[in-house]
């Protein structure tokens, strides 16, 4: 009987959070969910020192563990992360979290998608190279995604409508095929390398969080990995880009943040956001 109510609690909470930002630890928060309720997760956690997110700490192998609860058979974790660099060294957070998260919580690493930024050109890059990238993790719960579209990711082919030579390929034995003919596609797949500029990237509002993801990014992965009307959890919302993202997708979600100042940050753009949209609706 006790674990039953178990369960309705935690059903509860699910009806109740929809569409809503939670102002919470978010590994205590997403104990209060049931299992295999999430379709899709994308966030960004504030790994290292990178910057000041009013002294909270994250339990990122925790996180893990009950992201890979939540999510159901299919579904994927989508993280935004980079590594500090200290005395001439990474902190290889981002390693550490990728291998924590497939050997210890249970996930497969379906792929690892480089967001390629634009760095700051400034002249104090002088002791090391620019940091042009961040690395965005992809984890899959179960043997496939449960939903996977990329079309609207694809991108003109360089050499679209040509018809080239000489594509033989070497098999698995060594054995090289014969050379044939090949008509290249007008468009092919983005790839593992995703750009996006930030200039000019979100409103005054998105960016009064000190760090900050382009719009386009959960759009992009939330087409891609979620089922039509899925339910979207980002544990780490900050200023609600990717529930933002998820409403305007027409898809259910649920925002966690354990700082009050960005709780009100993203429950500001989701009121702006939907007037927005209903104004567009209107003309």
């Amino acid at each position: 009987m006790a674990t039953s109510m178990i369960v309705k609690t935690q059903k509860n909470y699910l009806i109740e959070w929809k569409n809503t930002v939670q102002c919470m630890d978010c590994v205590e928060a997403l104990k209060k969910l049931p299992d295999n309720c999430i379709d899709i997760v994308v966030t960004s956690p504030p790994y290292d020192s990178i910057r000041d997110y009013k002294g909270f700490s994250l339990d990122l192998p925790s996180l893990g563990k009950e992201i890979y609860r939540v999510l159901k058979d299919g579904g994927v974790a989508v993280m935004v992360i980079q590594d500090q660099t200290k005395n001439f060294g990474k902190s290889l957070t981002s390693f550490r979290t990728i291998i924590d998260w497939c050997d210890n919580a249970g996930f497969k690493l379906f792929e690892t998608v480089v967001y390629r930024k634009y760095g700051a050109e400034g002249a104090w890059w002088n002791k090391r190279f620019r940091v042009d990238h961040e690395y965005v993790p992809i984890f899959l719960k179960g043997e496939r995604p449960q939903y996977f579209n990329k079309e609207h990711l694809k991108i003109p082919s360089k050499h679209g409508g040509k018809t080239m030579t000489g594509g033989g390929t070497r098999l698995t034995n060594g054995v090289r095929i014969d050379t044939r003919s090949i008509k290249i596609n007008l468009m092919k797949c983005r790839g593992t390398i995703w750009d996006y500029l930030t200039a000019g990237d979100g409103s005054r509002l998105k960016h009064e969080h000190p760090a900050t993801f382009p719009d386009q990014l959960p759009i992009d992965f939330i087409k891609t990995f979620c089922p039509p009307k899925g339910i979207v959890l980002d544990p780490m919302a900050g200023s609600g880009t990717t529930l933002v993202a998820a409403a305007n997708l027409g898809c259910n979600f649920i925002g966690i943040d354990i700082a009050e100042e960005y709780c009100k940050i993203a429950k500001q753009r989701l009121v702006i956001e939907a007037n927005q949209i209903a104004a567009e609706l209107v003309r």
